[in-house]
């Protein structure tokens, strides 16, 4: 059976698709979010997400390369791929997916997790890199206190590649994040300047989570109380921080060198 081929931008489905892509609270009452791009994509399908529609243009992508789960198939014409395209670029595939919501209670910790944590911070596209790195490192989790955007925000899942459908993601507040680590003894290693040691002089073996803030204000007085250990980066110019994603691939890795000897 042919796929349904859609040719114009007026069509309710492609008005729905944009309205979803625009808008978070239409993405929370519809419980759907949308994914652009081959890569995202397959990286959903292969975390076992279900997939519900895929948009594609057949004069920029092959919809036979991807590994059809069961999910349906439309076709459109450029002119309504222009349309929906979120990006700059023209990769001719968009789906629309059924987003995973885990509580703390749903994470496998395992033996020693590595936690990331990031407190109040607001641009998707550093939470995305932030997902990259931890799924580079083989991270446990990222947890996401107090977030100040959605984590199915296009910006996000484009910055992420993808990373945030293959590194388990919670959203919760910091007291209940706090109260997790603790009753979990994961140590809580908490970035800042202030009353702090080199992060290559503590120790990131055992279960740990590293603790990252807003480069505006930093994080609240209450991880600084939680914490076991204040750590920073030395900084050695002018400037007195990096940017968060950036920090928190340097704190990773450290912690996977450290977890290697």
């Amino acid at each position: 059976m042919a796929p349904l081929l859609i040719s114009s931008t007026q069509n309710p489905r492609i008005k729905q698709l944009i309205t979803l892509q625009q808008r978070s609270q239409q993405r929370r009452i519809e419980h759907r979010v949308v994914v652009e791009g081959a890569r995202e994509l397959q990286h959903c399908i292969n975390a076992g997400f279900s997939v519900e529609t895929v948009f594609y243009c057949p004069a920029l992508f092959d919809v036979n390369k991807l590994h059809n789960t069961g999910f349906e198939c439309v076709e459109v014409t450029p002119q309504v791929y222009d349309k929906i395209a979120y990006r700059g670029s023209t990769e001719g595939i968009i789906a629309i997916v059924k987003p995973r919501f885990l509580s703390l209670n749903d994470l496998e910790l395992g033996d020693d997790p590595l936690i990331v944590v990031l407190e109040g911070v607001e641009k998707p596209g550093n939470i995305g890199a932030v997902l990259r790195s931890a799924d580079a490192a083989q991270a446990t989790a990222v947890i996401v206190c107090d977030p100040l955007t959605d984590l199915y925000n296009p910006n996000l899942i484009r910055s992420s590649i993808g990373a945030i459908f293959t590194v388990p993601c919670v959203v919760c507040s910091s007291e209940e994040c706090i109260r997790f680590l603790k009753e979990n003894n994961i140590k809580i290693l908490t970035a800042q300047l202030q009353d702090s040691n080199l992060y290559y002089n503590t120790s990131m073996r055992g279960a740990t989570a590293i603790v990252m803030g807003t480069e505006s204000t930093g994080l609240t007085q209450a991880w600084r109380d939680a914490a076991t250990a204040h750590i920073r980066i030395p900084m050695r110019g002018a400037l007195d921080s990096l940017n968060v994603s950036v920090s928190t691939a340097i704190l990773l890795f450290e912690a996977v060198r450290q977890r290697l000897l």
